[in-house]
């Protein structure tokens, strides 16, 4: 226990926990896709090309998030705030169906992608700056102050999505809006009206669409309908059942062999459960634990009041999607529709949450004694870049070739200019 009150210990784990799930993700799109790859592309590999390809994109843009002081972070929100309900707009005029006929996808120079993924990190980080602004200015005394503007830019958001057809996405981006209601400390009743709200919300949404009533219902009885609606939720099942203890061995799963519809994206838990048994499932489980922990932990360290209110937005989407996908596999939530995180195919959703880690890593290493314990290092090259364009990394102090910065250096006190 000692070694947790280390003061990096939350940037090592954020970082070590996203290492290993994208890690386990690329070995596990590339064992759940082979088939469908190979059926539809001729190349068993098409699948996971795309998926290492959206890795190496995401990497670099994590690592320089991980540097980016919390300056710029607060000033990120509002730019990638507007690019996401652009891209939304653009595909709710112009966007692609496949699959579902839900329209989510945007077809960009040739590039496929699905804009409401980054929507959630734009939106994370525009409500976390909106609020922390709200609370310097100290203008969070009534609830008009802590509504206007996070309800009509969440709200703008949220249809926008909806528009699409994306009710998970939908319900992920609500859950944030909550999350960060919680921590600002709005009053219980405006708390206790917001979740109202949010439940006859998602009602009318269910309501306005009669296969979303079917998922709802669908799932507690799959069995009803065996062939069509409890069909994905069954094979899911059959799936884990199938892994027993330790799993039938990485490549050797069944139900990706035509049976299990998207194994490599919605279901991809299913295939763990396979190939990799209760252990490898609940190693998953745990990872994702584990990142609530430190997310959670950077938040409780933290003096900055965005620092606090972004590390608890991230986390929350994070992990919370997470679990509803896991959710939606054991068959204890309705089908949404959502990816696990860093895990399941898509580069769409796998970047920007590659570079939701990297923010909770700055995050993580905006704490004091963590600034102290990276100051007595050298710096790395993405720091003596950020020197060299201005932004100064917040945790090392240090300027772009390593030199302490005349606000960090401290005279040294000898006997002749010691203070009497």
């Amino acid at each position: 226990m000692a070694r947790l009150d280390r003061p990096l210990t939350s940037y090592y784990l954020i970082g070590g926990v996203g290492a290993l799930l994208t890690t386990l993700g690329l070995i596990m799109v590339l064992s759940s896709s082979m088939i469908d790859s190979l059926d539809a592309t001729g190349s068993s590999f098409a699948q996971f090309r795309s998926q290492l390809l959206a890795a190496a994109i995401g990497l670099p843009l994590l690592l320089l998030a991980s540097h980016l002081p919390v300056r710029v972070l607060r000033g990120l929100g509002a730019p990638i705030m507007a690019v996401s309900m652009l891209l939304l707009t653009l595909t709710i005029f112009q966007g692609e169906s496949y699959n579902t006929g839900a329209t989510r996808w945007l077809e960009l120079g040739g590039i496929t992608v699905q804009p409401s993924e980054p929507a959630k990190l734009a939106f994370a980080l525009w409500g976390a700056s909106v609020l922390a602004r709200r609370e310097e200015l100290g203008q969070l005394r009534e609830w008009r102050q802590l509504l206007m503007p996070l309800l009509p830019g969440g709200a703008l958001l949220v249809l926008l999505v909806l528009l699409g057809s994306d009710l998970g996405t939908s319900c992920v981006l609500l859950t944030i809006f909550l999350a960060l209601l919680w921590v600002v400390g709005a009053p219980r009743g405006l708390f206790i009206g917001m979740i109202g709200l949010v439940v006859a919300l998602v009602g009318v949404m269910v309501a306005v669409a009669p296969y979303r009533l079917v998922r709802m219902t669908s799932f507690l009885n799959p069995e009803l309908d065996p062939t069509d609606t409890g069909f994905q939720g069954l094979h899911g099942l059959y799936a884990l059942g199938t892994g027993g203890l330790f799993g039938v061995g990485i490549g050797a799963s069944r139900e990706k062999w035509g049976f299990l519809p998207h194994p490599e994206s919605d279901f991809i838990f299913a295939i763990i459960g396979e190939e990799l048994g209760l252990i490898g499932t609940l190693l998953v489980v745990g990872l994702f634990g584990l990142l609530g922990y430190a997310g959670l932990r950077v938040a409780l360290r933290a003096g900055d009041t965005f620092v606090r209110l972004a590390a608890v937005a991230l986390t929350v989407w994070i992990v919370v999607q997470a679990f509803v996908n896991i959710g939606t596999v054991i068959g204890v939530i309705p089908i949404t529709g959502i990816p696990l995180p860093l895990v399941s195919a898509g580069g769409s959703a796998l970047i920007p949450t590659m570079v939701a880690v990297g923010v909770l890593m700055s995050l993580a290493k905006s704490e004091p004694a963590a600034r102290t314990a990276l100051a007595a290092r050298s710096p790395s090259r993405v720091q003596r870049a950020l020197g060299w364009l201005g932004l100064q990394d917040h945790d090392t102090g240090r300027g772009p070739r390593g030199t302490s910065t005349k606000a960090n250096a401290r005279p040294q006190q000898t006997r002749r200019n010691r203070p009497k």
